[in-house]
């Protein structure tokens, strides 16, 4: 399945960054998580690489993207690959769970990351406060770059990988979003004649 544009949903910088965790890009990248947490359901619609969407509530998200829909409970990932008219089932592990929900990086600067700020970038028109992120050890991800709009929501990502390819997601909206449990749980009921595999 192809799901690049997650891992490697999310320009080249010429920008040098020393390995450190800077003040200014923790104190940005906290502010982001935490409006995130505090809220009970959010919708994305994002572009660039890909177009899509993603509805998040915790752990939990359905993405639409690429031709791929994925549920996630908190625990069973199932992805419907419409051409192929067939359900993925299986238990993600956490580096899997980053490769689909771009949210995730989000959290990814708490543990393994070094991050800088990079001052403010004008990003179709918003003053947005930049912060770029660099693994502290040898991984796919060479550069992650974040811009953040006043409201402490990302609105731009962009994934370098160490092989050279980048991937860019454009967040369009972010909004509230009425959510409950049922909406991340694969319904057979509404494809009732695709192919179910599990791969757990």
């Amino acid at each position: 399945m192809k799901r690049s544009i997650i891992i490697c949903l999310l320009s080249a910088l010429s920008l040098q960054v020393s390995a450190q965790k800077d003040v200014k890009a923790k104190e940005v990248l906290d502010a982001v998580a935490a409006n995130y947490e505090k809220s009970t359901g959010t919708e994305i619609i994002f572009g660039g690489t890909m177009d899509g969407s993603i509805i998040l509530k915790g752990e939990r998200f359905v993405l639409d993207c690429g031709g791929i829909k994925s549920w996630f409970d908190g625990k069973t990932l199932w992805s419907y690959v419409e051409e192929n008219a067939e359900v993925n089932v299986s238990s993600p592990t956490n580096d899997e769970l980053q490769a689909i929900n771009p949210h995730m990086m989000l959290g990814m600067y708490r543990n393994g990351f070094n991050y800088v700020y990079a001052g403010t970038k004008n990003r179709n028109g918003i003053a947005c406060k930049e912060v770029v992120m660099t693994p502290e050890k040898s991984q796919d991800v060479k550069r992650i770059v974040i811009d953040v709009n006043s409201k402490m929501e990302p609105v731009y990502i962009c994934i370098e990988g160490n092989n050279g390819e980048k991937q860019e997601i454009e967040i369009r909206k972010y909004l509230p979003k009425k959510t409950d449990d049922s909406m991340f749980v694969f319904d057979k009921a509404k494809y009732p004649k695709v192919e179910i595999i599990d791969l757990r």
